[in-house]
């Protein structure tokens, strides 16, 4: 239902708005001493333009949900084809930045609250709010200015000849990573440090440390479950914020040919067929994230059911 909404939206908008290949067809009839008005009225049915808002909409719908998305102008290729090759890029790094932030967001805010209000506390805190207050692209920056230009470790433009599963490209994304997961973690780990400070305190926990059970097995059984329960809704919250805003950026100032810098290039050339493509690619991932989310929840916490619903 709600990547009907926004396709629904998106269609709208689109439709609102000039498109660009009309008035290619215009201008370049008017420079070659022809009838712009005519040319337009030509390219208009030519597009399926001159049809109802209805009949175009049900087009729409069905192309959007059989994966008939359309050719890129600017990319000339399906639409499809260039959000899978930007895909695959993205997912160079985003891979490996989900999974370290979800594994050092929740046991910095765990080692947070068991050292609460020391030195460790503070220093735990003061790093992970330091990057989550930290401008992405402007950190992006300086980090590539450092390692890039001044100390020449990485390279300055990604470089699309590496091997995927290579030293070489660990190497080109570690910066990449590392601004993402100082992005990602701050959020995550203040939620994460709230949660358990509640649960440390609890009783089964005193029971637990009076039987004997180390403090490594407690924490981790009788502390950072319940705290990841909560901790989902902001954990899927934060990561998907990040892609759909944040990775553009980061992209663009790395020149990572990824999802983000395909759908900025599309935007910088009014290729609406492409950027159409990239809001329903983004819509698509937003709708699997709630969606995992919600089953995390009952791995978690096996009394939630969505049963009833």
């Amino acid at each position: 239902m709600v990547s009907l909404i926004i396709t629904t939206i998106t269609f709208l908008l689109v439709s609102a708005a000039p498109n660009p290949s009309v008035q290619e067809a215009a201008t370049q009839a008017a420079l070659q001493g022809g009838d712009p008005a005519e040319a337009a009225e030509r390219a208009r049915e030519l597009r399926g333009l001159d049809q109802p808002l209805y009949v175009r909409y049900m087009d729409f719908i069905e192309s959007v949900y059989t994966f008939d998305w359309g050719w890129s102008r600017s990319r000339s290729q399906p639409v499809t084809e260039a959000l899978g090759q930007g895909l695959y890029y993205t997912a160079q790094y985003s891979v490996p930045w989900t999974v370290l932030t979800v594994l050092i967001g929740p046991l910095v805010g765990v080692y947070s609250a068991a050292n609460m209000y020391s030195w460790k506390d503070h220093a735990a805190t003061g790093f992970a709010f330091f990057g989550y207050a930290i401008p992405n692209f402007f950190f992006g920056i300086i980090l590539l200015l450092i390692f890039g230009v001044w100390l020449e470790v990485i390279p300055v433009v990604y470089n699309t000849d590496v091997a995927v599963f290579s030293a070489q490209n660990a190497v080109q994304l570690s910066i990449p990573v590392f601004v993402l997961v100082t992005g990602s973690i701050g959020g995550i780990m203040r939620v994460s440090r709230n949660e358990s400070a509640e649960f440390q305190n609890a009783e089964f926990m005193k029971t637990a440390k009076a039987k004997g059970v180390s403090p490594i097995r407690a924490y981790a059984y009788h502390v950072m479950r319940p705290t990841l329960v909560p901790l989902s809704t902001t954990l899927v919250g934060q990561l998907l914020a990040l892609f759909l805003g944040s990775s553009l950026l980061v992209e663009v100032v790395f020149g990572i040919p990824g999802i983000g810098r395909v759908t900025y290039n599309a935007l910088i050339a009014q290729d609406t067929n492409l950027l159409l493509g990239s809001t329903l690619a983004f819509t698509f991932i937003a709708v699997i994230g709630n969606l995992l989310e919600d089953l995390v929840f009952t791995v978690l916490d096996p009394r939630i059911s969505y049963d009833d619903r």
